[in-house]
């Protein structure tokens, strides 16, 4: 299945352009083609150590954030768009971030 990227911020620099497509095996999750793709752009840092996608990195899939579906495990079709913003205030600015519960 073919999967569009739009990259947003320093993803963007890292990626070299704002949007790209990707193939993939069919039976695809966002965790799958996101652990790819931080294959093909380690400097991306989408992963945490223990394998989690890293606090504050944003994956949209059709315009709707995948915590909102089902996080890593949100199966993909052929055409999807996923959208990658990074924790761009926590990079650039040195802010730290609260916990406000």
């Amino acid at each position: 299945m073919e999967i569009e990227f739009r990259t947003f911020a320093t993803f963007r620099q890292t990626a070299g352009q704002k949007t790209f497509t990707r193939e993939y095996d069919d039976d695809g999750t966002i965790g799958d083609v996101l652990q790819s793709l931080s294959e093909e752009y380690p400097e991306m840092e989408l992963f945490d150590d223990e394998g989690d996608l890293r606090e504050f990195v944003s994956v949209l899939k059709e315009g709707r954030d995948i915590t909102h579906i089902d996080g890593l495990d949100t199966e993909l079709e052929h055409g999807d768009t996923i959208s990658l913003f990074p924790p761009v205030a926590v990079l650039q600015f040195g802010v730290e971030p609260v916990d406000v519960c």
